[in-house]
Order: structure tokens, then sequence, then C-alpha cells
């Protein structure tokens, strides 16, 4: 015969059902026929969601019940995460969780002993948080604080899920997030691909705005000993020195894409072939990393981790895209040295490019239509693989033209550019050879990671708070976001509870 003063299972939800039976009256109800779609979205919203609320709660409630009767019936040995018996049982013991629905308390048994931390069985079984955040409060405020500022996403989960977390608390919880992502990624098993297919890789770095005490030394430094010009603004050339670089790489797949010069750049009298352009290699299987906090040579490791798991044997052709930094050329090349890796490296036509149009101004007027001409007759000629004569041919015209120091200051970087980084443009090579010969693909995931999250004016950042986000971003522009969620669940709950032995008798008693 069953104890009078313990409800029946059939009973645990009754506060969930009385609950949704009042909603129901209330939409059966003359004042709810009176209402407008919008209106009815708003009731519904709300005190559906409080239904939702207390049937979590009332599950709580039967779990709590069942475990006092599982103890009642057979009082299990509880060992601690270290090994220590826990003898004493109290009852009664409670946390509060907040979760997508609302706030719930969850009672359980604490198993105690005067020498150790208390034992929750129900919070290993349950696979309770550390702190007061369910997971996925966590996972949608991960999903909201990095499309959007902290202050819209909090405001976004008070609409969805009532007042459950403040903003400091979400940017922990966001920071908190992201911290499995390295590890994530190093047991991440990538697709392979036939030989014939190319490995290209590209990094480039793009400054975020930080709190003074986030910034590296040296910055720090310069900013403590810079004098402005002026009080209240930055005269021309000056820096304000608050930005740190963040690194950015990707790494992707791309069969070769054969063309020529004219298929990139349009001569000034048109295409010989009435203007069919071939179009270039296209990026497939991306993957994006970056950080703020580790420096080039540590980003660019990892880069080489992911190219290495997908080309172990390096059997593929591996190109790299960059902009002509020096800093990351010489790292980039000693890396692939270590690792015994043939690179073909390629300085990003678009660079070149703009290169060729600070060039120009110095023997065209602002406005003039010849500009234009004159920069794509030198930019087919670099595509043929002379950037050492367009050099010489710019350095030549601007000694005949007898150009001041200030007129001749774009064709001389220009000319410097070109000497500099002939050894990585031979585009004539590439072309025919078809691997790409445009960043596009690192510049617009700078875009996408940093400019329009990390870069919001008015944003100042904290270093956690960059790198998680900067991590975060990459991780859903990768398409992973799902799958290293349950991964960070499972990496979670085996911190929490390394033991199965917290969890030693039957719930469902």
């Amino acid at each position: 015969m069953e104890r009078y003063d313990v409800p029946s299972e059939a009973d645990s939800f009754e506060g969930a059902t009385k609950l949704f039976g009042t909603l129901v009256k209330d939409l059966q109800g003359p004042a709810a026929g009176e209402l407008g779609h919008h209106d009815l979205e708003e009731l519904i919203g709300t005190r559906g969601r409080e239904v939702l609320r207390q049937l979590f709660q009332d599950h709580l409630q039967l779990r709590r019940r069942r475990e006092a009767e599982a103890v009642r019936r057979c009082r299990p040995l509880v060992r601690g995460p270290e090994g220590l018996v826990r003898p004493r049982l109290e009852h009664g013991h409670r946390r509060l969780l907040a979760t997508v629905f609302g706030t719930v308390t969850v009672s359980r048994c604490a198993w105690r002993r005067l020498d150790a931390s208390n034992v929750h069985p129900v919070d290993a079984a349950l696979s309770l948080p550390r702190g007061r955040y369910s997971h996925g409060l966590a996972r949608l405020a991960v999903l909201e604080a990095t499309r959007g500022s902290f202050d819209a996403a909090r405001a976004a989960i008070a609409r969805r899920c009532g007042n459950v977390i403040g903003k400091r608390q979400l940017e922990r919880e966001v920071v908190h997030a992201a911290r499995d992502i390295d590890a994530f990624y190093h047991a991440h098993v990538v697709e392979p691909c036939t030989a014939d297919t190319m490995l290209v890789i590209s990094v480039d770095g793009k400054g975020i705005v930080m709190r003074p005490e986030a910034l590296r030394e040296a910055t720090r430094q310069a900013a403590a000993k810079r004098a402005h010009t002026f009080r209240t603004r930055l005269a021309s050339g000056e820096k304000s020195a608050r930005k740190r670089m963040a690194t950015l790489g990707v790494v992707y797949d791309a069969k070769p894409a054969p063309r020529r010069p004219h298929d990139v750049i349009a001569p000034p009298g048109g295409r010989p072939d009435g203007g069919v352009a071939r179009p270039g290699p296209k990026a497939r299987g991306k993957w994006l990393c970056g950080s703020v906090i580790h420096d080039a040579e540590q980003v660019i490791s990892r880069v080489f981790d992911h190219a290495e798991a997908r080309d172990p044997g390096h059997r593929r052709r591996w190109v790299v895209l960059v902009d002509g930094a020096r800093h990351q050329l010489d790292v980039i090349q000693a890396e692939a040295a270590q690792r015994g890796i043939a690179l073909k490296i390629v300085i990003d036509i678009v660079h070149a490019l703009e290169y060729l149009w600070q060039a120009t101004w110095s023997f065209h007027g602002s406005g003039d239509p010849a500009a234009e001409d004159w920069v794509a007759t030198h930019a087919l000629a670099l595509l043929a693989g002379d950037a050492v004569e367009v050099a010489d041919a710019i350095e030549a015209q601007a000694d005949r033209a007898r150009l001041t120091e200030d007129q001749r200051r774009g064709a001389d970087r220009c000319v410097n550019y070109l000497h500099s980084n002939a050894a990585f443009m031979h585009y004539d090579q590439a072309l025919a050879a078809g691997w790409p010969i445009a960043s596009g693909v690192i510049e617009g995931a700078c875009r996408h990671l940093i400019a329009d999250r990390l870069d919001v004016t008015g944003s100042r950042w904290g270093l956690a708070g960059a790198e998680a986000v900067l991590k975060l971003r990459a991780v859903t522009a990768n398409g992973h976001l799902e799958t290293y969620w349950k991964y960070h669940v499972t990496a979670e709950h085996q911190r929490l509870y390394p033991t199965p032995d917290q969890a030693q008798y039957d719930l469902t008693a």
C-alpha cells in the first residue's frame, strides 16, 4: 500500500496541468475572442513559457521524490571523485538553475563528510553546470552574443526566456563556452581529398580595439609615450595605439582552374574573345581559425597542423596566399621548412594592384581616365610574370618625368613593393597551373569574423571576451557549432563529474 503523504507519479505534473488548463480556459473566454493575432502571440508566448517552466520544475520534483524513495529502500555507498566515502545523508539541499524556460529549483540529497566536499548524485545524473546557467541557456547566449552586442544579446534572451541572465554573466558564459575549441579541432577528423586537389593556405591580420589593460606591452608603452597634437582628435598621420593585432588563418581545397592574364584583368581595348573570362578556382571545405591572444607564429602553426591533417603525406600541391607582410612570409617559410613541405607562395594580386593604383597618381591627375588604362597595362604585364620589368618601367617613367619627391612617392612605393616580392609574383606560372592568385577568402574572413562583430563602432574589448567571440564566430563559420557544442557539453560533464561513483542508485525506483 502506497504511503498517504507521497503523491503518485500521475499527479506529479499537476502544477503544469493546472497552468495549461487555465491558459486554455482564458483562450476560450470572451476576452481572448477580441484580441488581435499579435496580442494572442504575446499572451500564448508568455503564458506558454510559464507552462514549460512548470513542466521542467514538476519533472525535477518527480526526480527528487524518486531519489528519496530509492535511498529509503536501499541506502547506497556513495564516494566522491577522490574515492572517499560520504557516510552522512541530508535531504532538502537546493540550487537554482536558469534555463531557456525560466529559473527552476533543483532539490536533491547531499552526501556529506566532514573533511571533504558534499556529493550530490542528482547533479551528475542531470549533468548540471558548475554555475547557475544551463547548457541550453549558454548555447543561446553564444548564438546571440556572436552576432550582436552583449546588450543586444541580453535583450534578445530576455524577450525569449525572461530576465534570467545579466550582461556580465552572459559575457562569462560566452568566454567559458569557447574553452574546448582548440581540443575539439585537435580531435576533429577532416574529409580526405584526391591528390590533384590543391591545398590552399592564407593568413592575414586585423586590429581590434582593446581596453588599455588588454593591449600588448609594446603597444601600451607606445600609447603612454605618444603626445597627440590635438586634445580631442588625432592629427593626420597619428595613430591612437588602441588596437591589438589578431591573426586569422584559412585552409581550403580547390580544383585547379587554368586562366590567362586577360581573364583576370581586361585590356584597355577589351578582351580579345568577346569578354568571356575563364573562372578562377572555387574554394571548398573552408576552415577558419584566429586568435587575438596568441601571436602569428602560433596561429600559423595551427593552420599548418590542420593542413597536414588534410594531407598527411604531402602529396597535394600546397599554395600559400599572402599580402607581402615580411614577418608572415618568414614564419610561413620557417614552418614549411621545419615540416618538410614544398610550398608555392603567391602574393595576393589585389594588393599588388593597390600599389599600381598608388603609382598611377604620380603620373595622372585625379579623375583622369588614362589612369585606369595605365594600371591595366602594367597589371597585364605583371600577370605575365614581368614583375621586375614593371618595376623598372615605372621607375624609369618617374625619372623621365622629373617628379618631385612628393609627386613620385606613390611610384617609389610600388617599385619597392614589386622588387621586394618579385620572387612570389610569378603569376604566369600560377595562372597556367590553375592556382588562386587573390586572397579574397581570408579578406572576407577578416570582415566577417572581426569587422562585423569585433569592430563595431564604440566597442572596446577585454582579452578573454575578444578571444572567445573570435573563436566562436570561426567555429560557426566553419559549420561546426552544433558538433562543437555536443563536444563541449561532454567535456564539461567529464570535468565536473570525473567518476561514475556519484550516481549509484536508480532514480526510477
